[in-house]
């Protein structure tokens, strides 16, 4: 059976399960509203467009905080994995903020920018900078000895050796950091907007708990979860397989 199949089959079972306990009341409304109510929240939510200024404003945050950290975390890793002085030092650091929680860094965020888009940012930047950083300077470090010794005994040193056999080695690690980063971006940023004064996701979630509108709560979660598969499977699953398999690391 095809792993789309089970899924599928899996995902049926859990709502029909979520509609018979609330048809049951197995669960109070206000606990676990039913799915027919977080369908008809949703439908309300993306008629009045609401969810649809979410979604984009979301997406903004995340595309411009993803795109920052994966610049600060090439750069980082590559600074780490070339000097022995900077790992030790500056590489013990990346470890310790690594363990950090992006919710952590809000109170600081917010002191520093307030609560508009440059802490939601800032957090975003923070939640996949450092997973980045690790993925870059692991591959740089576990490039295959051969591919080097084989450069150098044809001429290639310094810069040269580095962009040409180095790095193209550390694709495959660099494109599993991106996929990490962006999930870990995407956990900072929802937590980021929980706290935020303007349109989101998780602003609207907030939103939807202190009104005690839980219908609208679940239908946010689901939407968080989905974009979360969506973008992981699709875009990220693929590239990463396609990269493995080019590389030779997965038949």
């Amino acid at each position: 059976m095809k792993p789309a199949v089970k899924r599928l089959l899996f995902f049926t079972g859990l709502i029909l399960f979520w509609g018979l306990g609330s048809h049951f009341e197995l669960w109070h409304e206000t606990i676990l509203p039913s799915p027919f109510s977080v369908w008809d929240a949703l439908v309300a939510g993306f008629a009045d467009l609401t969810l649809v200024y979410d979604l984009v404003a979301s997406f903004r945050r995340l595309l411009i905080g993803l795109a920052v950290s994966l610049l600060i975390g090439t750069a980082l890793g590559i600074l780490l994995a070339r000097s022995k002085t900077a790992d030790d030092t500056i590489g013990s650091m990346v470890l310790a903020l690594q363990s950090v929680p992006s919710i952590i860094w809000l109170p600081l965020a917010m002191m520093w920018f307030g609560l508009g888009e440059g802490a939601i940012i800032f957090v975003v930047i923070l939640g996949g900078t450092f997973v980045m950083t690790l993925n870059v300077r692991t591959g740089i470090k576990n490039v295959n000895p051969l591919y080097i010794k084989a450069a150098r005994t044809m001429g290639s040193n310094g810069i040269d050796l580095f962009w040409k056999v180095i790095i193209p080695a550390s694709i495959p690690y660099l494109v599993t950091g991106a996929r990490l980063a962006w999930a870990f971006a995407w956990r900072a940023l929802m937590a980021g907007e929980l706290l935020s004064a303007g349109p989101g996701l998780g602003y609207t979630l907030r939103y939807a708990s202190d009104f005690g509108n839980m219908a609208l709560v679940i239908g946010v979660m689901i939407i968080i979860g989905v974009v979360g598969a969506v973008v992981d499977q699709l875009i990220f699953q693929r590239i990463e397989k396609n990269v493995l398999k080019r590389w030779g690391l997965e038949s």
